[in-house]
């Protein structure tokens, strides 16, 4: 086996045990790890994306957000690079949901590029995941503002993965979104 692919299973495996006990709110209640394991196949399938560090960021990007896991530890365990990109993907959950929606907007055109390819693919996954089915206590109205968010956060990404962009286009002109 490849040395690559050896460091996509541990990083799959430690993104699994962080996530092994949350759901998406679908109404399936989806396992919440096929979420960031799409996220890595949307990179690597659909944007062409091949370098480890950022499969290895998708599969991570909401550890640190939404579980126990520290920097700390993602660079303890995966390095600098890996840890550095998930940081720069990561909401402060301290703040206001409202004030972290502003701030996905600013700060996306600043990002690095590894981190916008992170943000692109995870736009997509949750775009594609929204009009699969609507998540429990969602209204129609709650993912179109979804979708005009995530236009104007997409907006600051452009020139990152013409692939990628060019199918968030095609989801947001099918709900008559302006990038």
């Amino acid at each position: 086996m490849s040395s690559d692919a050896v460091i996509l299973l541990e990083t799959i495996n430690f993104a699994a045990e962080k996530h092994r006990t949350q759901r998406r709110k679908d109404p399936e209640a989806t396992p919440y790890i096929n979420h960031p394991i799409g996220v890595a196949r949307i990179l690597s399938h659909e944007g062409g994306i091949t370098n480890i560090e950022v499969l290895q960021a998708a599969l991570l990007h909401d550890t640190v957000e939404d579980t126990d896991t520290t920097v700390e530890e993602l660079e303890a365990v995966f390095g600098s690079t890996v840890s550095r990109i998930v940081q720069e993907v990561t909401d402060d959950k301290t703040l206001p949901k409202q004030e972290r929606k502003r701030l996905q907007v600013e700060h996306a055109p600043h990002c690095s590029h590894q981190a916008k390819l992170v943000k692109l693919a995870d736009k997509l996954y949750n775009l594609r995941d929204l009009n699969r089915c609507t998540p429990t206590g969602w209204s129609a109205e709650r993912v179109q503002e979804y979708f005009i968010w995530a236009a104007q956060v997409v907006k600051g990404l452009r020139g990152t993965n013409s692939a990628l962009e060019e199918k968030l286009q095609l989801l947001f002109s099918e709900r008559g979104v302006e990038m």
